[in-house]
């Protein structure tokens, strides 16, 4: 761990983050810095020791262990993309083997008891399956009473007004059709009075933050997408931020 101003990825509105070797997180995040994504959203979401928590979409489990370390929850770190004994590795390397059980599996098909879970979080990862209009009916009986499910993704800060703009095509995949205005979350989510939403959000300077850790790459020579820095600072946030969205099961 490091907790010092010389780690590359320090930044003083994550003091959480800051305490985790930067190497380790630059080889573990499967998209932007999955730590301080998970510390913005967990200021949100409130979380005791020995809570269950569902960490859905977990990649390589460093948001699981980040969890469990800080907030002594007991986490079920469940992921499609990922060998769960490589994950079983990184767990127990952390100390957090009798806090972070990882599971292999889909999205859409999660073996769990109903009510099983106090809270189900999701960092950078339900744009892959959440936009299904009848998702949040699926996800939230997995849920006990007045749990709560938060969530933190890529998102749009304004709709494109004419397509794509030309600034952002060489970074807009096909993937990239499932980022929503936050505005069009909370109606997804509102309408079907199957939760309370307490938080829907953008992160301040959001698009600064990707772009930081995006230079932090470049640095390192861990970026597999050296184009999206320029972008990234092109937009500057116009259209491009992170979304958080925080809610209790009714």
């Amino acid at each position: 761990m490091s907790d010092n101003k010389t780690n590359i990825l320090y930044n003083e509105n994550f003091p959480l983050s800051n305490k985790y070797d930067s190497e380790w997180i630059f080889d573990n995040s499967m998209g932007p810095n999955t730590l301080w994504l998970s510390e913005w959203l967990c200021r949100k979401v409130n979380l005791s020791p020995n809570m269950r928590v569902l960490d859905l979409g977990s990649g390589k489990a460093i948001s699981s262990i980040f969890l469990a370390k800080e907030f002594g929850v007991k986490v079920w770190s469940y992921d499609l993309w990922v060998d769960p004994t490589e994950n079983w590795k990184r767990i127990i390397e952390k100390g957090v083997g009798d806090m972070v059980f990882p599971i292999h599996g889909d999205a859409g098909n999660m073996p769990f008891a109903d009510g099983f879970f106090d809270a189900i979080i999701c960092v950078d990862s339900y744009i892959y399956f959440g936009t299904d209009d009848l998702y949040l009916n699926y996800l939230q009986k997995f849920l006990a009473p007045g749990g709560t499910i938060g969530v933190v993704i890529p998102g749009l800060m304004k709709d494109f007004e004419n397509g794509v703009p030309e600034h952002l095509k060489d970074f807009w995949g096909q993937d990239c059709w499932s980022w929503h205005t936050v505005d069009w979350w909370k109606k997804l989510w509102s309408r079907t009075g199957l939760v309370e939403i307490e938080v829907a959000d953008t992160m301040p300077e959001g698009c600064r933050l990707f772009t930081q850790w995006k230079e932090a790459q470049d640095i390192v020579g861990k970026n597999p997408w050296p184009q999206d820095t320029a972008i990234l600072k092109k937009d500057a946030g116009e259209y491009v931020g992170f979304i958080r969205l925080v809610a209790k099961k009714l």
